[in-house]
């Protein structure tokens, strides 16, 4: 693994696999939040997220996690792993919430200093209306890989945490 891109909706881990599969494997990690969020929850240009993006793509390797949709074919054409989170609504609805208590007035590791976590209803009907049709373009997204990348679906926690067991023991080993 050298290029890992995770994709997953709100509240599905991705930012946490990413955070461990870089320390497990020393690979660095990209948060799409922050390429698309300056302090203060400005969000960039899409162009400028764009561009950010293809420069981050253009690294010799790299863990991404994280949205942008527009860049993901670029992003897959990179990549020599393809992790899709796809974790039921229910659940990623309450770590949503509790990562919001958790950090509530501060900024998480996987945000640009200065964007201070917050109750957001926004956020949740966003999460709500987009539940099928960004659930659809990830299924997609996955089906349609070409067959040189590895893929990997999760649905449920104890699945990530028994894939980071074995890459564990596969650094160990080699």
């Amino acid at each position: 693994m050298r290029r890992a891109m995770i994709i997953g909706q709100p509240g599905s881990g991705k930012s946490t696999l990413a955070r461990a599969l870089g320390q497990i494997t020393d690979l660095p990690v990209i948060h799409i939040d922050q390429i698309l969020w300056q302090t203060g929850w400005i969000q960039r240009s899409r162009p400028e997220i764009d561009a950010l993006c293809l420069e981050a793509h253009a690294r010799p390797c790299w863990i991404f996690e994280g949205g942008h949709s527009s860049t993901w074919a670029q992003r897959l054409e990179r990549c020599d792993t393809l992790i899709w989170l796809d974790v039921p609504l229910a659940r990623r609805l309450y770590r949503v919430l509790l990562r919001t208590l958790r950090h509530h007035g501060r900024t998480r590791p996987d945000l640009t200093p200065g964007c201070h976590e917050h109750f957001d209803t926004e956020f949740l009907v966003w999460m709500w209306n987009t539940r099928n049709s960004a659930r659809e373009k990830m299924r997609r997204l996955y089906e349609t890989a070409p067959a040189d990348k590895a893929l990997y679906r999760f649905t449920r926690f104890a699945e990530v945490d028994r894939f980071l067991d074995d890459v564990r023991n596969r650094v160990a080993t080699s």
